[in-house]
């Protein structure tokens, strides 16, 4: 649903300054998230640790004209074409945009609270529902006082269902989280220790929670449990009180028999509703996995669906995966990398995956903790806790990280366990740095810590490379090559760089980070790995996927990655992904193919299934739709250029009149931006003329990489004797020959050899003699002043990499990505 702006300043008691009429479709309060700047409007939204007020230059660079700040901000007046709606508190406007919004819509909607299993619930009431409806719910884990608002905002004309999760941390909360929900079923997972600390006691979180089903018609809840239960009581609800019960055979929901089969691993669960006996199974689940399929039995079953359904969905149910990254580590390990959170019961949880794990068999069970915070727990609870989980998961040997587990955890475990083996340290720079770390060998290793303890370190702590051979890449002519492109651009036309293989060896980060400061509008990778790569490093702006694959489909919902789809089986399976995952509108950018017969759809024969198959769903949105020149860098191919042209304009035309949204075209390339300026169109795409070489004639640019290396050592060599492998260069005359330490496992094509090719020592060129080898190549250096040490040039400032691809009759993409990643890169910026 649209909305006017004007409509907005009025739902939100805003005041507006700026007159430029637009609509509103997208809400965003992380600038790393942007999609559709045309339609969105960015709510700046100070915290403890950031002001989202600082980032409006950078969004109103990347095409965000809306903007709702607080009173204390200073309005620019250098931002023009932009509407400032001002109000006391961002987050509030934000919520009651959302509440607005959500009167809007007479249907029902779940509002699910609780300590634990709230996610859990939610997507296996999608799981067991979908089909029955169409359903809007929280995107993963949106439950706090900014997520629910986001969430409830994807309500649509389409919604037949919401079912949003509720998230508190201290009193008062869950009003404006009920207000902004409104849920006609409200269902309370369990009450539990986390975010205990704002709380006085488990009863008064629990009240808490419960003003959740204020206005609801029914509340879904766990009868035996005393607390709650105590509190429902004590309430003045006046809806059906559905609380389910394996004590009371009274109670709504009675469940009479929970029976396990471990060999088959499930367990079946039977059960008396109304008078009704009935039963289902559910595969692979743990004991809280158990209460949260009798809870979503529970609201199915008030929700009319029959007990044959439930019983042939139930199986069906997929497990939600915890954020819990399993590696193989060095010295027979295994890696369980937990960020998920750090609580106690989270805890439970990653120590009872670890148990389970076949491959733990024969390994010793370890667990490397940092201090838990925010538990409510005193010292000496949280100590009997701990104790408790890991002796009874298993645990062989504990390493602690942090004053509180020193101080407090370490005496009782000293005390109460002589078979586990312990340590404990104060930061994790002393573990890195102690004999402990690096005898870990053959066991399986959970690492579960705060952030603040930077565990990060420990999984992913690298070797120090060394190597004589380095690539060196001039930051300064990466910007040099980019701006000269965007001088031949329209200034509203976006840019899309591409950093996939390295940066074309160049590196990614770095490069990423260089064309970040200086506002690209998009970057883009080959695959999800990469973009992982770029968002662990603090790259924050739009990333591309060109070639995705489906198995990294979690990866990119996690990492906030936009997949390239080319076929019905891709987006059949995205969406599919995107749904279990609680995933809607994620932006996809939709490709075509026009003649490269690579990958793509065609505009034509596939376009009218294509916009059907996109407007019955509601999982992904199309950002973008694109195609590839093939002969754009030659003249000879402009007819069917022009045929390419014709194709893609038609077709992307066509998918842009199926939506309210504006998609982004493009299909110029390198070579495309400076011959076809009429067709740039909103965004293009720069790929080889960003790393220095000129597609259109393959003359160099402002020189990005320079690969360089020393030489290792001299020696005469007599004439008629032969240089390296096979003695294939018989030398013509007494030599001086030098051995440099770059071989083809650094990147050095094998074809170069033999006095085809050359590098520069001292600026004089040297031939390649003899065969190279993987490590080492021969270069005559018999008339150059050298000596032992002195550089060596490959390619670069002084030899263009065009002169290595023309030897070898290939391309210089491939001599650019070809260098080895054991090569060093060295930035510099001049």
């Amino acid at each position: 649903m649209m909305y006017a702006i004007s409509q907005i300043t009025t739902l939100i008691g805003a005041h507006r300054y700026g007159t430029a009429e637009t609509n509103i479709g997208f809400v965003l309060t992380d600038s790393r998230s942007l999609s559709f700047p045309e339609e969105t409007l960015f709510f700046a939204i100070k915290t403890q640790r950031s002001d989202g007020h600082k980032y409006i230059p950078d969004l109103y660079n990347r095409g965000v004209r809306n903007f709702v700040v607080n009173r204390d901000y200073d309005i620019p007046t250098d931002l023009p074409k932009s509407n400032f709606l001002v109000v006391t508190d961002t987050v509030e406007a934000l919520q009651r945009l959302a509440e607005r919004h959500r009167e809007e819509y007479d249907i029902p909607v779940i509002g699910i609270t609780g300590s634990n299993g709230k996610t859990t619930v939610k997507e296996w009431l999608y799981q067991l529902l979908f089909k029955d409806k169409r359903i809007t719910r929280s995107p993963r884990s949106y439950n706090s006082q900014i997520g629910v608002p986001q969430s409830v905002w994807m309500i649509n004309n389409q919604t037949e269902l919401g079912i949003f999760e509720a998230g508190i941390s201290q009193v008062g909360e869950m009003q404006a989280l009920q207000e902004i929900i409104q849920p006609t079923i409200a269902v309370l997972t369990n009450i539990g220790q986390a975010h205990q600390e704002n709380f006085r006691s488990i009863r008064e979180k629990c009240e808490e929670k419960l003003h959740l089903m204020k206005d609801a018609q029914v509340v879904v809840y766990n009868a035996d449990d005393a607390t709650v239960s105590h509190c429902m009581r004590k309430s003045n609800f006046k809806g059906f009180r559905l609380g389910w019960s394996m004590e009371n055979p009274d109670a709504p929901l009675y469940i009479n028999n929970v029976e396990t089969d471990d060999e088959n691993h499930e367990t079946r669960i039977s059960y008396i509703y109304n008078g009704f006996a009935g039963d289902y199974c559910i595969k692979n689940i743990n004991e809280g996995g158990i209460e949260n399929s009798i809870t979503c039995a529970a609201v199915c079953l008030y929700l009319g669906m029959s007990q044959k359904t439930l019983a042939e969905r139930m199986p069906q149910l997929e497990a939600i995966a915890m954020r819990l990254e399993v590696k193989q580590g060095q010295r027979g390990c295994i890696l369980i990398n937990d960020s998920y959170n750090n609580d106690v019961k989270s805890l439970d949880i990653a120590l009872d995956f670890m148990s389970r794990r076949p491959d733990s068999k024969g390994r010793s069970r370890t667990l490397i903790l940092s201090d838990i915070y925010q538990t409510g727990l005193s010292d000496e609870e949280l100590s009997a806790e701990l104790l408790s989980l890991i002796k009874s998961r298993g645990v062989n040997k504990f390493i602690g990280i942090g004053k509180v587990l020193k101080d407090s955890f370490a005496p009782v475990l000293c005390g109460a366990s002589n078979d586990i083996l312990r340590a404990f340290f104060n930061t994790t720079d002393e573990f890195l740095k102690s004999e402990t770390f690096g005898n870990l060998h053959d066991e399986v290793i959970l690492i579960k810590g705060a952030r603040i303890f930077e565990f990060d370190r420990i999984t992913d702590r690298l070797e120090l490379k060394v190597h004589e051979t380095v690539l060196e890449v001039n930051l300064n002519a990466v910007v040099e090559n980019y701006n000269r492109y965007r001088s031949f651009m329209h200034p509203d036309t976006k840019l899309v760089c591409m950093v996939k293989a390295d940066a074309y060896g160049a590196g990614a980060v770095e490069v990423a980070k260089t064309l970040q400061d200086h506002r690209v509008d998009y970057l883009a990778v080959a695959v999800a790995d990469e973009g992982v790569t770029l968002r662990n490093a603090g790259i924050t702006c739009n990333i591309m996927i060109m070639n995705p694959e489906m198995s990294a489909f979690k990866t990119m919902f996690d990492y906030n990655l936009e997949p390239e789809v080319y076929s019905f089986r891709m987006l059949d399976a995205l969406v599919h992904a995107a749904q279990r995952e609680g995933i809607t509108n994620w932006p996809v950018h939709i490709k075509f193919d026009t003649g490269m017969c690579r990958l793509g759809f065609h505009p034509e024969k596939d376009i009218d299934e294509l916009i059907d198959r996109l407007q019955h769903q509601k999982a992904v949105i199309p950002r973008s739709v694109f195609s590839h020149f093939v002969g754009s860098d030659s003249d000879d191919f402009d007819a069917f250029s022009a045929e390419q042209f014709a194709l893609y304009d038609a077709g992307s035309r066509k998918l842009q009149a199926a939506f309210p949204h504006k998609i982004l075209r493009h299909i110029c390339n390198s070579a495309g931006i400076e011959h076809f300026p009429e067709r740039q169109m909103d965004m293009c795409r720069l790929g080889l003329g960003l790393y220095g070489v000129n597609p259109r004639d393959n003359s160099v640019l402002s020189t990005v990489s320079t690969l360089k290396t020393t030489i290792l050592q001299m020696r005469n060599v007599p004439a008629g004797h032969s240089v390296g492998y096979s003695r294939r260069t018989i030398l013509d005359r007494d030599s001086l020959i030098a051995a440099i330490p770059i071989g083809y496992a650094d990147g050095l094509n094998r074809q170069l050899g033999n006095r085809h090719c050359y590098c520069l020592v001292n600026g004089k060129k040297a031939d390649y003699v003899g065969n190279i080898c993987m490590d080492v190549a021969m270069i005559d250096v018999t008339d150059i002043d050298c000596r032992e040490g002195d550089s060596v040039e490959i390619f670069g400032q002084n030899l263009p990499v065009t002169v290595l691809s023309d030897v070898i009759g290939t391309i210089p993409y491939e001599i650019l990505t070809g260098v080895s990643n054991r090569v060093k890169r060295v930035y510099f910026e001049e």
